[in-house]
């Protein structure tokens, strides 16, 4: 049972509304939905995002795939963050930077010895 995060489309003609749901990820987009895990309003400035974030990271948990949109949206809340820090780890100060203590000299320098 492969089971995905998506977004579900709500509200008028002209005025998208979307809920963030879980389903089976062969139902249509408006079918059967497993459970409802927060709500997207793109049309006020910044979007309002409510997400349920317990709920949220025990999907992921369980091995539910987002999609493309709803993981940019769960990114906006947070939630992304939180479930790479609890699989990978926080970084440590000296891995954030991403350079090491020493520089490399470039291909083709020769040492100061000759």
């Amino acid at each position: 049972m492969a089971v995905k995060i998506r977004l579900q489309r709500v509200g008028k003609k002209k005025q998208p509304s979307y809920r963030i749901v879980v389903v089976e990820a062969t139902e249509k987009r408006d079918g059967k939905v497993i459970s409802k895990i927060g709500h997207v309003n793109p049309l006020t400035d910044p979007w309002e995002i409510t997400v349920d974030m317990e709920e949220a990271l025990e999907w992921l948990r369980q091995g539910a795939r987002p999609t493309h949109a709803a993981k940019r949206v769960l990114s906006k809340a947070g939630v992304m963050k939180l479930w790479h820090e609890e699989r990978f780890g926080k970084k440590d100060a000296s891995e954030e930077g991403g350079k090491s203590a020493e520089p490399r000299p470039a291909e083709g320098a020769e040492d100061a010895t000759g």
